[in-house]
């Protein structure tokens, strides 16, 4: 049953992406904030799909941690990335996102374009100190506008359990635009696995952690960034396996 619902899940989740990339086509002549709203409807409706198909519930955590319902002050958000899951799932949390991509998303027909007058944020990973600094430019740039700058400080997507693999890079970027951090613990990977087609029933944990107050010098930021966030997320990926055990998927 949970590889049908799985098939049916994958089936409809490209459906409508690929809808919502049409219309999000016509957003392109459109203020920037109209492709971010396509991109947010894009998140809801797969969340609800998530659960109405396959029973994956969301459970938030943390959100005293924000601004209100909706965030709207500039901050880095630093977060876990098990899964394509938190790419979409979150976007409804904030008013003005704009993500880290790596540079070859932006060359994806439509998706691409969207991304681009999204004003997301790409860096050439083979460009070294370079690229650095065009990010952390960019970066300071929309962040100066109020918008909320969304990280996956170890790159890509590493599955539950692995070894964390963080980049140094996220500890630049703190120390030079000087705002709040909030770091995000999560168990998408155990119900939405990396490269794999399954989707499990359950219970996707996300909690949003204490802020890290801008001001502490890198090295300080880099170690209590990662060890909040493993910490965390450890003790998430423990609840969802003991979930995953009682509904005898695991």
């Amino acid at each position: 049953m949970i590889v049908v619902r799985s098939l049916l899940y994958n089936v409809l989740f490209y459906l409508n992406l690929g809808v919502l990339l049409l219309v999000a086509l016509f957003t392109l002549l459109l203020p920037r904030k109209a492709v971010l709203k396509i991109a947010e409807l894009w998140g809801r409706t797969s969340v609800f799909l998530l659960r109405v198909v396959c029973g994956t519930k969301i459970e938030i955590r943390g959100l005293e941690r924000l601004a209100g319902a909706r965030l709207t002050e500039p901050l880095i958000i630093a977060a876990k990335h098990q899964s394509t899951w938190e790419t979409f799932a979150l976007l409804k949390l904030f008013d003005d996102f704009t993500f880290i991509v790596k540079r070859e998303l932006m060359w994806i027909p439509v998706f691409g374009w969207c991304m681009a007058k999204g004003r997301m944020i790409p860096v050439d990973r083979g460009a070294g100190s370079q690229a650095l600094m065009k990010m952390t430019e960019r970066a300071r740039e929309e962040i100066r506008g109020g918008r909320q700058l969304i990280i996956f400080p170890e790159g890509t997507r590493r599955a539950a359990f692995a070894e964390p693999r963080y980049k140094f890079g996220v500890a630049h970027l703190y120390a030079e635009i000087g705002v709040p951090c909030i770091p995000v613990a999560l168990n998408s990977g155990l119900f939405w696995p990396r490269r794999k087609f399954k989707r499990l029933p359950g219970t996707i944990v996300v909690e949003f952690l204490p802020p890290i107050p801008p001001g502490l010098d890198k090295n300080e930021f880099y170690q209590r960034l990662q060890n909040d966030i493993e910490t965390a997320t450890a003790r998430l990926l423990a609840e969802g396996q003991a979930e995953l055990r009682r509904l005898g998927v695991s």
